[in-house]
């Protein structure tokens, strides 16, 4: 990429992670130990609205102590989207439980809670929800299921910093929530992750198998196999920072999704994620779905945005698809299948700027025209 290619993610650091990391440095504390890493839990812990927040290495880590927590383990199944990251179906394979997948809802891309209904069986222990993209997955549906059902809701908001529903922010609703702070979430510490509970039980657990099941009052005696999740003083002071300025961060990317809706209102081709009533969407990515896409013209569009200097990213493919569980997985999910197929993800983060915007909507609209044009009859 050159100087004025526009990412498709971009880290904006411009409050005090500087002087909280040098402060990291100076004070000899850069690894797990030091003042940062309860203060930034504390602090994510109120924003959630949540008694706990348990700080580890990644959001992956935080899936796997959710349901390593729960004591789940071989023959157990936990059922999950097909439409997600692959970490949501690995944490689950990670303690030799089985992943039940199921399709997800078309207009909102989530969990389908019809499809979970329907999958949950004898050896079903959970049920994880994505926060696909910044909207929640629906649960008020999702938990009135679990509850009737007996299992643990585990939600999975790695993409869903600042998203609330109802007035309730995402990580508050379920048993367990894992976040994720990558260096493309909307809040970032490089590598970084949490669990948020209001269960006191499991947050001490949580706290004691990140903490590789070290007694706390023993050094070095260890009562189990536990995990080193750890999160660094000097990753918690970049995502204290981060955080003091999280409703800046997510009225930038507002104004982003916003600026794409009506840039790109007069394509009919183009259809965003749609948002239901009480959803304040945290908008980690704009996804948008082309219409009668194959995987040959989503990645035509790619090269012709590439040209443009905009870099993009294709769909998440559904799980079931994947070498790792296609095999175990002989259903068909045809609604994650066709999301997917016609999925691009457009570059999406706080310091784009309106004329970045354009360039972007002025090459997709190019593209498409051209697309158009290609596809009528000759006369």
């Amino acid at each position: 990429m050159t100087s004025d290619s526009i990412p498709v993610a971009a880290p904006v650091l411009n409050g005090n992670e500087r002087r909280y990391v040098l402060d990291c440095i100076d004070s000899g504390w850069i690894s797990t130990h030091g003042a940062y890493v309860p203060r930034f839990e504390q602090a994510f812990a109120e924003h959630i609205g949540c008694r706990h927040a348990i700080g580890c290495s990644n959001g992956t880590a935080a899936l796997h102590l959710c349901l390593a927590a729960l004591d789940i383990g071989p023959g157990d199944e936990v059922i999950v989207p097909t439409l997600t990251y692959v970490a949501t179906a690995n944490a689950v394979r990670y303690l030799g439980a089985r992943p039940v997948f199921v399709d997800v809802e078309p207009d909102i891309w989530t969990l389908a809670p019809v499809a979970f209904a329907a999958a949950v069986g004898p050896r079903t222990r959970a049920v994880i929800p994505v926060h696909l993209y910044g909207h929640p997955a629906a649960m008020p549906e999702i938990l009135d299921i679990a509850r009737a059902t007996g299992i643990a809701v585990i939600e999975d908001a790695a993409q869903a910093q600042g998203t609330s529903l109802a007035g309730r922010m995402a990580g508050s609703l379920g048993t367990l929530a894992a976040f994720s702070f990558f260096g493309n979430k909307t809040l970032t510490c490089g590598q970084g992750g949490m669990v948020t509970t209001d269960d006191d039980r499991l947050a001490e657990r949580l706290r004691h198998l990140a903490r590789v099941a070290m007694h706390p009052d023993r050094p070095y005696w260890h009562d189990e196999v536990g995990y080193n999740y750890r999160l660094t003083n000097i990753q918690a002071a970049i995502g204290l920072a981060q955080l003091e300025q999280v409703h800046w961060h997510l009225e930038r990317r507002r104004a982003v999704a916003a600026g794409y809706r009506e840039r790109l209102a007069h394509l009919p081709q183009v259809r965003f994620q749609q948002q239901r009533a009480d959803v304040r969407h945290g908008h980690w990515m704009v996804n948008v779905r082309i219409d009668a896409a194959d995987a040959d013209s989503i990645v035509a569009c790619r090269l012709a945005l590439s040209e443009r200097g905009v870099e993009t990213r294709v769909g998440f493919p559904p799980l079931h698809l994947l070498p790792p569980y296609a095999e175990a997985t002989p259903s068909s999910f045809p609604v994650a299948e066709a999301v997917s197929r016609e999925s691009l993800t457009l570059p999406t983060h706080a310091a784009l700027t309106p004329s970045q915007l354009d360039r972007v909507c002025d090459g997709l609209a190019a593209f498409l025209a051209r697309r158009e044009a290609s596809l009528r009859p000759a006369s």
